[in-house]
């Protein structure tokens, strides 16, 4: 990469997918996007490939100047497969499967019919199909997409795969969901699903095993335009017939992102489930899994789409859930999910005792000159501020202040420069400004996500005060 002006892997979220040898050893091919003034408005990666020696860079996909991601080479050497978008300054568009042949130029579609943003990808060990992972109904499933056809075959159902390993034995694995944290499988053989009867391999989270989790399920309902949307009921640990309970009502970030059957450690439905809470989580239009139309209605709609979403998918779950307490319901959320429960507060807060705004959009105007990512604001408002300021009140929290009145915890991290420090000093200080109950928790040394362990003890402590408070 001698003279080129780039992170390789990219930051924040690049890794060993960035890079790759080629088959016979002499090169590498990586993903990059060029920095420099440029860089916060880009989303343009390019594929590369250098002698491993040093050389000349040259660039695969310089036609595109949307994102080009993840180079796999073929075991034989003649293909080069990789991940692309279309659409310039959009990082949620569907990552579609590509075909290089190294040795013509020529570039070829995989499985273009199929609905879904290809997320990890893999060489079969035959050589003849591509392992590829993707967010899907909810779950993060594996699939596999045979190269010459295209026809794509679905080999996980439950919980999220984010790791595996074909071998001549079945596939070793790792997966995770609502039901606990990582573990590692080894499939049967011949199994119809990997996870079908999966025996263990490791233990390293066997202490789970005398935790109590709460049952779940997933429901779906009719929301905005009439569409199918769907979410996840998480029961508490101590669930007894009869009784009612308190609601944490958790909205994902993103906003192109999911709360599904998946783990975390930061946004973790069951210890909010463990704290006596019940979980309703709503994949809203927005969300990822449910093809790309539908991933797409929220821009543009950041209040309007998604809050019918949410205001339908709670009055569904009230309704089918009786065990659900409606007069003790809190909403959560960060980033994106931080600007929805801001938005909530001035255009719903009727149902609500509480509300917990982590790292939320408080001025949208200021975030969209303030922000990092530049490239993010512009199209998520379909222009920049400096051009059409006004267009980023459409959905700004800011400008319905008037009517917050729901106790509010807001959070946020000093070395944010996703959502900058004073979208979360202006939450609370309109709180502060208009005498509602509030609480401002400050992490100097956190960015956009608390990574660090006593931080997070912190966190969660906190935020069940917060609920304990107004809810119990």
């Amino acid at each position: 990469m001698a003279g080129m002006n780039a992170d390789v892997p990219h930051k924040p979220f690049g890794g060993n997918d960035d890079f790759a040898f080629s088959a016979d050893g002499r090169s590498v091919f990586f993903s990059a996007r060029i920095a420099g003034r440029t860089e916060p408005w880009s989303t343009n990666f390019d594929l590369y490939q250098v002698p491993v020696s040093g050389g000349v860079l040259r660039n695969l996909t310089a036609e595109n100047p949307a994102w080009d991601a993840e180079p796999l080479p073929s075991k034989d050497g003649r293909f080069l497969a990789y991940k692309a978008m279309e659409r310039p300054g959009f990082e949620a568009d569907r990552f579609w499967i590509k075909l290089r042949d190294l040795t013509t130029g020529t570039v070829t579609t995989i499985a273009g019919d199929w609905d879904r943003s290809a997320a990890h990808m893999q060489w079969s060990r035959d050589g003849k199909s591509l392992l590829m992972s993707a967010d899907d109904m909810g779950r993060h499933r594996l699939f596999r997409i045979d190269v010459k056809s295209g026809k794509v075959t679905q080999l996980s159902k439950e919980g999220s795969i984010n790791a595996w390993a074909e071998t001549p034995k079945g596939f070793v694995f790792q997966r995770a969901g609502l039901h606990g944290p990582p573990q590692l499988f080894l499939s049967r053989p011949k199994a119809a699903f990997i996870d079908e009867g999966a025996t263990v391999l490791a233990q390293v989270n066997a202490h789970m095993k005398d935790r109590r989790f709460g049952a779940f399920e997933q429901f779906s309902f009719s929301g905005w335009n009439n569409e199918t949307v769907y979410g996840y009921l998480v029961k508490p640990s101590n669930f007894e017939e009869g009784k009612k309970y308190p609601v944490a009502f958790l909205i994902h970030g993103g906003p192109q992102g999911s709360f599904g059957d998946g783990w975390s450690y930061r946004w973790n439905p069951q210890t909010y489930a463990g704290a006596g809470y019940a979980v309703v989580m709503i994949d809203f239009h927005g969300s990822t899994g449910y093809g790309q139309s539908f991933t797409d209605a929220i821009t543009q709609h950041w209040g309007d789409r998604p809050l019918e979403d949410l205001q339908k998918g709670l009055a569904h779950a009230l309704k089918q859930y009786p065990f659900l307490d409606g007069d003790r319901v809190a909403a959560l959320g960060a980033s994106y999910g931080g600007f929805m429960v801001n938005w909530i507060a001035g255009n719903w807060p009727e149902p609500f005792k509480a509300l917990v705004s982590h790292c939320g959009i408080f001025d949208t105007r200021a975030m969209g000159y303030s922000t990092e990512e530049f490239w993010f604001t512009d199209w998520e408002n379909g222009t920049d501020v400096f051009t059409n300021p006004a267009v980023y009140d459409t959905f700004n929290p800011m400008l319905h202040v008037e009517n917050w009145r729901v106790p509010m915890l807001v959070i946020h991290g000093d070395l944010d420069f996703r959502v900058p420090l004073t979208q979360g000093i202006g939450s609370f200080s309109a709180c502060q400004a208009k005498g509602i109950p509030s609480k401002y928790l400050r992490f100097p040394d956190e960015n956009h996500w608390v990574l660090k362990p006593q931080n997070s003890m912190q966190w969660h402590k906190e935020v069940f005060e917060w609920l304990g408070e107004w809810l119990k």
